[in-house]
């Protein structure tokens, strides 16, 4: 076996450079990357959005299900789509890792070539982080930075009654691919038997390499739309829907028979005796747009066979419910995910 390369011989100074060695600029609002005490950026009178997340072994993600290459990439996606839930456009990020004495070279390039990957599908630039050791496990931080046209961004605090709730993609698979990884790891430490994760390509894929919306706002541009309200669902539809609740002061009337749940997912919570829509309400980091748009723009999405209408906001003195496929009316209770793995 060969004897893996061990970053101590490299230094602090020299692990950047190695893992930024063939860093590109792509964006011309990348002024200066990384090399110096800070990276500068010209974003040419736009504005700057910026957002931040943390990731933590143990807590966010399992090493032992998680390749470190899907890790990197969905360390950058989950950024991104924060980005673009502001109807922003991303055009930089900062990584900062920590990493115990586990961690060879060889598993930091694994997680940089995911982290690069990333960064080349959605055009943005890597310009700066920082590295150090943990005791135990791997920590990543992650800031991306974008740039919107002066009063273009979308906050979730500007729902109005009558708008209609949007969603993009499809609901609950990250949490049943979750879910599914969870079982076959406790079947594997409990017997050795290899895991069997019964070709749910889909679900486990929802999981570990998600994807950002940029369509759905390269749309929202080329129809010249703006939602009124929009964040991204990392939480849970009913938790994020009541986000926007609370911080517009409205309610909402969700349908339960218009959530668009994928098939193969539908077809896996039926084997596990889960509710499909419950996948949907309270299961998270399904990383799908969560949107409101104002009623006479209704003709315009509805063709688009990436958006689904569920619901419409009625004034706050009316609740957050949803009606079920019976015509039954219920409180809308978030119970989203909290992002920890479950124990």
């Amino acid at each position: 076996m060969d004897q893996r390369a061990e970053i101590s011989t490299l230094g602090e100074f020299g692990l950047i450079n190695h893992l930024t060695q063939n860093n590109e600029t792509k964006n011309a609002s990348t002024i200066l990357s990384v090399g110096d005490d800070a990276a500068v950026i010209d974003n040419f009178g736009r504005q700057t959005v910026v957002s931040t997340d943390l990731l933590i072994e143990g807590i966010h993600f399992d090493l032992s299900y998680t390749p470190l290459k899907h890790l990197g990439y969905k360390s950058i996606v989950v950024n991104l789509s924060d980005i673009y839930a502001m109807n922003a456009t991303p055009s930089q990020v900062t990584v900062s890792i920590a990493f115990s004495n586990r961690f060879g070279l060889e598993a930091l390039d694994e997680l940089y070539s995911g982290i690069y990957a990333a960064c080349d599908k959605y055009q943005v630039d890597l310009i700066g982080g920082d590295t150090s050791t943990s005791q135990k496990g791997l920590i990543i931080s992650v800031t991306a930075i974008g740039e919107v046209a002066p009063g273009n961004f979308i906050k979730r605090s500007t729902a109005k009654p009558n708008d209609l709730i949007c969603v993009s993609g499809e609901l609950g698979g990250a949490f049943l691919g979750l879910t599914l990884l969870e079982r076959e790891k406790k079947i594997f430490e409990e017997t050795g038997a290899q895991p069997d994760l019964e070709n749910q390509a889909y679900i486990v894929g929802r999981l570990l390499k998600p994807e950002a919306r940029n369509d759905i706002i390269a749309f929202f541009a080329e129809k010249e739309i703006a939602p009124s309200a929009m964040m991204d669902i990392s939480d849970g539809l009913s938790s994020d829907i009541l986000h926007i609740c609370n911080q517009s002061r409205v309610g909402c009337v969700l349908y339960e028979d218009k959530f668009p749940i994928h098939e193969e997912a539908k077809q896996f919570a039926y084997k596990l005796q889960l509710d499909p829509t419950a996948c949907a309400l309270s299961g998270g980091e399904d990383y799908e747009l969560l949107f409101t748009i104002s009623q006479t723009d209704y003709e315009i999405v509805k063709d688009n066979k990436e958006i689904s209408v569920i619901g419409f906001i009625t004034e706050e003195k009316e609740g957050s419910v949803i009606i079920t496929r019976a015509g039954n009316k219920h409180q809308l209770i978030a119970q989203g995910w909290n992002h920890a793995i479950p124990k």
